[in-house]
């Protein structure tokens, strides 16, 4: 018998929501690029977008573990002299939605779908989401 690929018009995606208050970081993020990838599904299959759409909330109560709050994240503006650099609580405090997208972000594989990916990536600072009309089931990490 031979294994055939998934087809992705059978494969309908799924919302679900985590609520990020408490959980550490990496952990997460390393969960929520599985579950963005479809790893999580039997039908995995490496060079297909098949995963679900993910809403995350509560993203200002992440916690990091370790000397993580001084870890240095750099951007480069593009002219000279323009290295920019901010560390992660400073990151936490004034947009702590963009530390967790940066985490996952990361976390995908670094292809022509990677940007496809995150596109199913929604992450909210506070509790309230205005998605739920697509009723997200609860994802436990």
């Amino acid at each position: 018998m031979r294994t055939r690929p998934a087809q992705p018009e059978h494969m309908i995606p799924v919302w679900h929501i985590i609520d990020a208050q408490g959980k550490v970081l990496g952990r997460l993020a390393s969960r929520v690029a599985g579950v963005l990838r479809g790893k999580h599904k039997p039908a995995f299959t490496p060079h297909l977008d098949l995963g679900d759409h993910v809403i995350i909330v509560n993203a200002e109560k992440i916690h990091l573990t370790g000397s993580r709050l001084k870890k240095v994240y750099h951007h480069h503006t593009g002219f000279p002299g323009g290295l920019k650099s901010i560390t992660a609580e400073q990151l936490l405090k004034k947009k702590p939605t963009d530390l967790l997208y940066k985490a996952i972000y990361g976390m995908l594989p670094k292809n022509k779908l990677r940007k496809q990916l995150v596109g199913k990536l929604r992450v909210y600072a506070g509790p309230e989401h205005p998605h739920s009309a697509q009723r997200p089931s609860p994802l436990v990490v």
